[in-house]
């Protein structure tokens, strides 16, 4: 209790902002903290009334103490509660109300005769600009003309509304609509009834009714009182009564017709899903009354034995297939206009088949009978069927036991696309029958060129000795070998490196440099020689590209399928050197 005898400037020396003055709560004794204890034991066990906050609502015992209680340095006077714990309503998003929306049309109160700034230009409404203008634009606008000048559009709230506000499809409905539509159908009612009274009056003063009365004496009371039900009936039957000159169900489809008659089945028979209880049997569909797969079908029995096997099944035995040849007939005669029923007059339904069938089956014929008489080619319907045709022939074949054919003729092989064995140019033999040295040529001559002519026997002696000399592309091959890889290219740095290393050392024991001589010249005497091939191997390309340049164009051969590689110190060496050089005088007198 020290603390509250101190004095505020004391308890708050900087000045700091907030509440000045709490006292903490006095420490309880340990009467009074056993007796709280069971009076919370006693709300628990619902034998003490709850605690009341102050909104007047109970507080539930089983809460928590530091959820209800307010802390002391907040507010040490106020009572539990649960205030805090419920939706404030300072905090809560206010939303519109289901009243609310937006309004339609336009306002009908004020007529505007004069045209007013800031309008619209286009009809002269306050409320839009021109260019917001949804009305047809104007050859002359309501600014220069200052009439017709529309009525101004009403001033739009701003809804604020909800997640299902937002989703809700009957969202600024009007209830007076429905109500107008209510009073329209009255009022149609009332003009039929109307109508109808002013038919019976007519019926009446003609005297009909009275005949009617008269017959109904003869028939009798009982009838007379049927008939009278049968009227009292009719008359708010008017739009009621679809199912009068309904057929059977399943028997006409049109959908002009309006039925409200569904697949109902006869009272007598058993109900599809009471053919099998089993619940892991065919679905039954309680909507549409249907069961389409077969409810016997774990069962074990034959569905042409029971006596219903799904919606799906079809039998296919006996006069099913003839049964439902006639009802569809039926269908399509009603679609044309003449009334049969399968059901009702099965005898005249089957005359009416059988003498279309007849008509059909003449039609057909006449209909053959005058295209060929138009066109001819009845020959050409006389012949075999189309199994012989297709299927089988008479011709024999034997074959051995390797597939060989022994008699008979073999089938044809199938032949390329390209030309076979066509020769040209006097040749008895194609291009490509004669290889020697890695070319190709004709074996009649031994002729290494293409397109060349024929020389016989004379040119085979004479060709006989002629040595094929290959492409400048497989001489490079040849001679050269193909680019080594990075990997390769290190190993042989590295050996190069070693070997250098140990001539170093050689030349540390003995001291001289003889050796360095002999290996420099052995370098020298290898680059010559590469060199010297590389100079064949330009001549050669040379004299193959004169070659290519002196032909035709359209006989010239393909160069885009030859390898394409990075060329050598030595092939440069030896392009440069062979290279034409026109503007060097000396040109002439070097031979070039």
């Amino acid at each position: 209790m020290l603390a509250a005898s101190v004095p505020a400037e004391n308890a708050n020396p900087e000045g700091v902002e907030g509440v000045v003055g709490l006292e903490e709560p006095k420490k309880m004794t340990r009467e009074d903290w056993r007796k709280k204890k069971e009076l919370e034991e006693q709300r628990k066990l619902g034998n003490a009334p709850a605690e009341v906050d102050e909104e007047g609502k109970d507080i539930n015992p089983h809460i928590p103490q530091y959820i209800s209680s307010v802390p002391w340095y907040i507010d040490p006077s106020k009572r539990p509660t649960l205030r805090h714990q419920r939706p404030q309503d300072e905090e809560t998003q206010q939303y519109s109300s289901i009243g609310e929306w937006y309004k339609r049309g336009v306002q009908e109160g004020q007529v505007t005769t004069k045209f007013r700034k800031g309008a619209c230009e286009n009809c002269g409404a306050m409320t839009h600009k021109k260019k917001d203008c949804l009305e047809r634009p104007r050859r002359v606008g309501a600014k220069f003309t200052g009439t017709a000048i529309a009525a101004d559009e009403h001033s739009q709230l701003q809804l604020s509304l909800d997640y299902d506000g937002k989703r809700d499809r009957w969202n600024g409905y009007d209830a007076e609509e429905h109500m107008r539509i209510v009073e329209e159908y009255a009022k149609v009612d009332l003009a039929k009834r109307t109508l109808k009274a002013q038919k019976m009056q007519e019926e009446l003063a003609s005297g009909k009714l009275t005949e009617q009365a008269n017959s109904r004496k003869q028939w009798g009371d009982g009838e007379h009182n049927s008939q009278a039900e049968r009227e009292h009936n009719s008359e708010d039957e008017d739009e009621d009564k679809y199912a009068d000159d309904i057929d059977m169900p399943g028997q006409n489809f049109d959908s002009k017709r309006r039925i409200t008659v569904r697949n109902l089945r006869i009272r007598e028979d058993i109900a599809k899903y009471l053919r099998n209880l089993d619940p892991n049997s065919a679905y039954y569909d309680p909507k549409t009354r249907a069961m389409r797969e077969n409810p016997y079908a774990n069962t074990g029995m034959n569905p042409d034995e029971v006596g219903y096997a799904g919606d799906n099944f079809v039998r296919h035995s006996g006069a099913t297939i003839t049964m439902a040849q006639t009802q569809l007939f039926a269908w399509e005669a009603y679609e044309k206009g003449s009334e049969v029923h399968l059901q009702a007059d099965p005898t005249k339904l089957e005359l009416l088949h059988q003498s279309f069938k007849v008509k059909k089956e003449e039609f057909k014929k006449e209909q053959k009978g005058s295209i060929l008489e138009r066109y001819g080619g009845e020959e050409h319907l006389d012949v075999p069927p189309q199994e012989l045709l297709l299927a089988q022939t008479e011709d024999y074949l034997e074959y051995s036991r390797h597939g060989a054919v022994i008699k008979g003729q073999e089938k044809a092989v199938a032949r390329s696309k390209y030309e076979e064995d066509v020769l040209v140019n006097n040749h008895t033999c194609i291009w490509g029958s004669y290889w020697k040295d890695g070319c190709w040529g004709y074996k009649c001559c031994y002729s290494f060129i293409k397109m060349s002519y024929c020389t016989g026997d004379a040119g085979r002696h004479n060709n006989s000795d002629i040595v094929c000399v290959p492409d400048v592309e497989e001489i490079q091959e040849e001679q050269y070998e193909e680019p080594k890889t990075l990997m390769a290219m290190h190993q042989e740095k590295l050996k190069e490196e070693k070997k250098k290393k140990k001539k170093k050392k050689h030349h540390r024991k003995h001291g001289s440099e003889s050796d360095d001589d002999d290996d420099d010249d052995d370098d020298e005497a290898k680059k010559k020689e590469k060199l010297k091939r590389a100079l064949n191997a330009e001549d050669a390309r040379l004299k193959q590209v004169g070659e290519i340049m002196q032909l035709d164009e359209r006989n010239r051969p393909y160069t885009s399928l030859s390898e394409v590689r990075e060329p050598t110190e030595e092939e440069m060496e030896a392009f440069r050197i062979k290279r034409p050089r026109p503007d060097d005088p000396m040109a002439s007198f070097l031979g070039q």
